[in-house]
């Protein structure tokens, strides 16, 4: 299980002294502790490993947030540290689809349901994101779906 895998990272990486590491483990342990009690469990339950990975993305979206936030603010010490903090977090999330491969996706999926214009983009694009979920960064599909229908 996810949950007991990061458990293990966290000895190991204190083993190493791996400062960014252990707290970036830390925090995503907290993470599935808070998750745990907002869904009315208790501390010492585990979450499935779907539920640790939706999670671990909440907590990479941040960090991508951040990292965005500081750079346009003129921060590029504070984005660096966001950005060594992501690449933990992204260790455990699955590889996200490239570009030409969300653009084949979708280029099939506006075919097989039909759709001409862009009138009915907010249909496909939920239909688009629910395929997708976990599996392509949402940003990247809005932006191949408004090529595709402009």
């Amino acid at each position: 299980m996810l949950h007991d895998k990061i458990r293990e990272e966290i000895k190991n990486s204190m083993k190493a002294k791996e400062e960014v590491r252990v707290l970036v483990l830390k925090g995503i342990l907290s993470a599935f502790t808070n998750e745990l009690v907002a869904t009315k469990r208790t501390p010492q339950d585990k979450l499935t490993d779907e539920e640790a990975l939706a999670v671990i993305s909440r907590l990479a979206k941040q960090r991508k947030d951040s990292i965005s936030q500081f750079e346009s603010g003129g921060r590029a010490d504070l984005a660096e540290n966001e950005k060594k903090e992501l690449s933990v977090l992204e260790e455990f999330l699955p590889t996200l689809m490239s570009e030409d491969e969300i653009r084949k996706f979708v280029e099939n999926k506006k075919s097989e349901m039909g759709i001409a214009d862009a009138s009915q983009k907010g249909q496909f694009m939920g239909a688009v994101m629910k395929d997708l979920k976990g599996k392509a960064d949402g940003v990247l599909v809005k932006k191949v779906i408004d090529e595709l229908l402009s």
